[in-house]
C-alpha cells in the first residue's frame, strides 16, 4: 500500500497542471489600459512574497527532527511549538498595529531580519536559546500572514483603484504558486539535510541568506503604503472596536469563520503524520501530494470564479469539502480502533480524505483573502487580521497540548494514535460545522461596512 502514494503523486502532477491551464483560460478579460499596470503590481507583489515565503518553507520538514536530535523529549518539543503559537497570539496584535501605524513595508523588512535571527538560534542546542527563536518565529508568522497581503490590497484598491474582483486573481495565483514553492523548498531542504548529509540544521542555515535577500528585495521593489490615520492614541482599542462597532456584523462574522477553519487547519498539521504512521509513508512524498492538492483547489477556485461564482459561495463550498474530508478521516480512525487487523486499509482511506481536505484548503485561502480585502476597514487592515489570529492561536495551543496528553511511561511519551486522532477529528468536525453555519450567515456588503468613527 505504501507504493500507492508515489503513484498518487504521479497522478496529481498532471491533474494540477491541467487544472491550472483551465483556470488560466477562464480568467477575467481585462481592459487593455489596465492590463500592464495590473501585471506590474502583481509582479511586484509576487517577487517579494515568494522570496519571503521560500525560506519559511525550507524550515518546516526538519524543525521537529532538529529538536529531537538535540535530545529533547516530545513534551519539551511540544512546549517549543506552543511557545511559537503563544508568541504569535500575544505579539500579533502589536505587529499589526505597528504595520498600520508606521508602515507595512517596514514591517515586511523587519520580518526578514527577525526570521533570519530566529533561524540562527537553531544552531544552539540550549533550550532557552531555542525558546527565543520560537518567540521570534511566532512574531514573524503574524507579520507574514497579515502584513504582506495588507500591503497588496492597499496598492490594488487605494493607489491604483483596480476593480476589487481582480484581487481574486492575485490571491488565487499566490496560493497556487506557493504550493509549487513549497514542493521546491522541500526538495532543497531534503537534498541539503539528507542527500548531502549536512543534517537537519542545514535548511535553517540556508534560510538565513534567503531572508536577507528577501529584506533587500522588499526595500528595492516596494514603496510604503500611504495610510492616512489620525488615531495616534488607543489605536489597539480602536482596531478591536472596529470588529464590533460596525453597522454590519460581517467583520466579526468573518473573524469567527477564519478562526474556526484555521484552528482545524493547524490541528490537522499535528494529526496527519501520526495518523498515517501505520503506512510508514515517505513524508516528503505525502507533503508534495498535499501541496499539489492545494494547487488543484486554487485552480478550481479560479475556474469557478470566472464562471461567475461568488467568493462567499466558494468559501462555503470549501468548508463543505473540508467537513466531508474530516468526517471520512474520523470514520477511518474509528475503524482502525475497532479493526486493528485492517489498519493499513483504513489508513489509506484517511490518506485520500486528507487529499480532499487539502483541495478544500486550496479553495479557502484565496476566498478568505478576497473577503478580508472587501470587509476589513483599510486603516485597520493588518491590525484586525492579527486580532483574527488570537482565537486560532489559542485553540491551536490547547489542541496541541490536549492531543499530546497521554500516559507517560519510563519517561517516554506515548499515546494511542487512533483514539487520540479520532477525538481530535471529532472536535474538528464540530468546529467546521460551526464555521459552515457562520459562513451561511456572512453577508458581504461594503456599503454596510462603515465604522462609527466618531465614537472610536
Amino acid at each position: 500500500m505504501t507504493m500507492l502514494i508515489p503513484i498518487v503523486l504521479g497522478i496529481l502532477f498532471p491533474i494540477s497542471y491541467i487544472a491550472n491551464i483551465l483556470a488560466s483560460r477562464a480568467e477575467i478579460v481585462m481592459e487593455s489600459s489596465y492590463r500592464e499596470p495590473f501585471s506590474k503590481l502583481q509582479r511586484q507583489f509576487f517577487i517579494v512574497y515568494f522570496v519571503a515565503a521560500f525560506p519559511d518553507w525550507l524550515q518546516g520538514p526538519y524543525i521537529y527532527q532538529l529538536y529531537s536530535n538535540y535530545g529533547y523529549t516530545e513534551p519539551q518539543i511540544a512546549l517549543l511549538y506552543v511557545t511559537g503559537f503563544i508568541s504569535s497570539m500575544i505579539c500579533g496584535t502589536g505587529v499589526g498595529i505597528l504595520a498600520d501605524k508606521f508602515g507595512r513595508r517596514r514591517l515586511c523588512i523587519a520580518y526578514s531580519f527577525l526570521y533570519a535571527i530566529s533561524c540562527l538560534t537553531k544552531a544552539s542546542p540550549v533550550f532557552s536559546v531555542l525558546m527565543i527563536g520560537r518567540i521570534l518565529g511566532g512574531i514573524c508568522t503574524s507579520i507574514f500572514f497579515s502584513t504582506f497581503e495588507a500591503w497588496y490590497v492597499h496598492q490594488h484598491s487605494q493607489k491604483f483603484h483596480f476593480p476589487h474582483q481582480w484581487i481574486n486573481l492575485t490571491l488565487a495565483k499566490a496560493t497556487f504558486y506557493n504550493g509549487v514553492l513549497a514542493i521546491f523548498a522541500g526538495v532543497v531542504s531534503n537534498i541539503a539535510a539528507e542527500w548531502a548529509q549536512f543534517g537537519p540544521l542545514s535548511p535553517f542555515m540556508i534560510a538565513v541568506p534567503c531572508f536577507l535577500i528577501s529584506a533587500f528585495v522588499t526595500m528595492y521593489m516596494w514603496e510604503e503604503n500611504d495610510i492616512k490615520s489620525t488615531y495616534a492614541l488607543n489605536y489597539s482599542c480602536a482596531s478591536l472596536e472596529a470588529i464590533f462597532r460596525t453597522r454590519s456584523s460581517s467583520v466579526l462574522c468573518l473573524g469567527i469563520i477564519q478562526s474556526l477553519f484555521e484552528s482545524v487547519m493547524y490541528t490537522f498539521v499535528f494529526l496527519w503524520t501520526p495518523a498515517l504512521e501505520p503506512l510508514r509513508p515517505p513524508l516528503g512524498i505525502v507533503f508534495s501530494c498535499f501541496m499539489l492538492c492545494i494547487m488543484i483547489g486554487s485552480s478550481i477556485y479560479s475556474f469557478l470564479l470566472a464562471r461567475n461564482c461568488l467568493a462567499e459561495h466558494l468559501l462555503r463550498m470549501s468548508f463543505f469539502l473540508a467537513l466531508v474530508a474530516i468526517i471520512l478521516s474520523a470514520g477511518a480512525m474509528k475503524m482502525v480502533s475497532l479493526y486493528p487487523q485492517d489498519t493499513g486499509k483504513y489508513t489509506l482511506v484517511a490518506f485520500f480524505a486528507f487529499l480532499l481536505y487539502e483541495v478544500a484548503v486550496g479553495m479557502y485561502f484565496p476566498a478568505i483573502g478576497y473577503l478580508r480585502s472587501q470587509i476589513i476597514p483599510e486603516q485597520f487592515r493588518a491590525s484586525i487580521a492579527n486580532w483574527y489570529r488570537i482565537p486560532m492561536n489559542m485553540f491551536t495551543c490547547l489542541s496541541l497540548l490536549w492531543f499530546k496528553n497521554s500516559v507517560h511511561s519510563d519517561k517516554e511519551f506515548s499515546f494511542d494514535t487512533a483514539v487520540s486522532s479520532l477525538k481530535a477529528f471529532l472536535m474538528c468536525i464540530i468546529l467546521l460545522f460551526l464555521a459552515l453555519v457562520f459562513c451561511k450567515a456572512l453577508k458581504r456588503g461594503n456599503e454596510n461596512i462603515k465604522l462609527i468613527m466618531e465614537s472610536v
